[in-house]
């Protein structure tokens, strides 16, 4: 691990760390102390073992779709990427820095670098239609618990919203019609080359007229002989979702709270489309912060502060120790490659 990517990681922790603190200091009562006397170890016990669930419901996934487009990838090597992919994702804004460390193993696990490519964001493209057709459900449902959150809230929902279906929007635009999209793509990157003027802009438009051409015909292969890795890839990416949701729940039991599992679940759903807004490393503070505003509706202020510091460790903490250890095995294996 370089310097620079030590850089961000203590500057995820910092920032995620000062805020947890905050919120910690301004919900602190002397009832929290009743609170933390009662605490389930149990629960929260399950809770981190869902966490090791959904990293298994993800491997599969992998799996799955890339063994719909002829490629057998171990289990383990799957898991293993997954995990280690936690660990940049934690650092990098929108948690995008995971998809490039799937690509390199698939890549490793000998799948063509366009193929590789495909797999990697037609998960993407699972998750996002799979968290719009969530969060349409719950403003369906739910819209006047919604509407009652705040403007604030509300526009950055609208906005996650939007961002999502522009996204899938613009990937079935490619594949639809490959030869358009890559045309503007293209111009969009000499344009930017133009511009700028930077060096590094002309090796990046090469890659991409090579890799573009390769993640086409990828997704070329899902939509005709690899259907099946798409239906059962969806079927994990719904388990996954599920599993990722439901340890808020697990963890509110372990406080001796009530599960609040559709409220829990619909703020989940919320945090997870805010999250994925590449503003801060991580979404260090961004999910502290709206997790606050979300579960302050339903939560205890004397245990609120203690159940965000559990969340947060649980689902975000354990993700860089976990990563680091798979980021690790990877090294000693590339070094003794």
């Amino acid at each position: 691990m370089d310097k620079k990517q030590k850089k961000w990681i203590y500057l995820s922790l910092a920032f995620s760390m000062a805020i947890l603190v905050f919120i910690l200091a301004s919900t602190f009562n002397e009832d929290t102390l009743q609170y933390l006397t009662h605490i389930n170890i149990w629960f929260l016990l399950i809770a981190i073992g869902l966490r090791f669930v959904s990293f298994s419901l993800w491997a599969a996934r992998i799996k799955v779709m890339a063994a719909s487009l002829g490629y057998q990838v171990r289990y383990g090597h799957c898991y293993n990427m997954v995990v280690a992919n936690l660990l940049i994702g934690a650092i990098t804004p929108g948690q995008a820095g995971g998809e490039p460390v799937r690509i390199h193993e698939l890549y490793k696990a000998d799948m063509p670098l366009g193929d590789a490519t495909a797999v990697v964001i037609m998960e993407r493209v699972l998750d996002a239609v799979i968290l719009v057709a969530l969060t349409v459900f719950s403003l369906l449902v739910m819209g006047k618990v919604i509407w009652d959150m705040g403007e604030g809230i509300v526009f950055v929902i609208f906005f996650s919203l939007a961002l999502l279906i522009l996204f899938v929007a613009a990937l079935f635009f490619a594949a639809r019609k490959p030869e358009s999209a890559k045309d503007k793509v293209m111009r969009l990157l000499h344009w930017i080359e133009a511009k700028m003027k930077t060096p590094g802009i002309h090796r990046i438009i090469a890659s991409t007229d090579v890799e573009f051409d390769n993640f086409c015909s990828g997704i070329t292969a899902f939509t005709s002989h690899g259907k099946k890795g798409i239906i059962q890839g969806s079927i994990f990416s719904i388990l996954f979702w599920f599993s990722e949701f439901i340890v808020a729940s697990v963890i509110l039991m372990g406080l001796g709270l009530p599960p609040s599992i559709s409220e829990s679940m619909l703020s989940q759903i919320i945090i997870a489309l805010i999250s994925m807004i590449p503003l801060t490393p991580g979404a260090s503070g961004i999910a502290e912060l709206s997790a606050t505003s979300l579960y302050a509706l339903f939560v205890p202020t004397a245990v609120l502060g203690v159940f965000i510091i559990l969340w947060r460790l649980i689902m975000f903490y354990l993700n860089i120790v976990f990563g680091v250890i798979a980021t690790v095995l990877i090294f000693k294996r590339e070094i003794s490659a």
